[in-house]
């Protein structure tokens, strides 16, 4: 339904990302990883973004919260879910930080 920073946004360095849903989540079955897909000066660069823990809030939010704010760059967050009902989805979100 949405997310934070929202898809392909521009944004300073955040300390959290957040994917909210439509429906319940299993949190032992949710998760995501973050690459850094590019930085100043290096647009081709791929780094993983490691050190973040994981959690479900109010039942239908991801929320992934790093050990501390994201560096200048692009990002990729590849999540998957499962929701309530046993159905798995998984998808993208890209953004920018300033």
């Amino acid at each position: 339904m949405s997310s934070t920073p929202a898809a392909n946004a521009s944004v300073p360095a955040p300390s959290r990302i957040t994917l909210t849903f439509s429906e319940g989540l299993m949190p032992k079955l949710s998760g995501a990883e973050i690459v850094m897909t590019g930085m100043p000066g290096m647009p081709n660069h791929r780094m993983a973004v490691t050190g973040f823990k994981t959690s479900v809030e109010g039942d239908k939010t991801l929320v992934l919260t790093l050990a501390k704010p994201l560096m200048a760059g692009s990002y990729q967050v590849a999540w998957h879910v499962v929701s309530t009902d046993t159905h798995r989805i998984q998808g993208n979100l890209a953004f920018t930080v300033k």
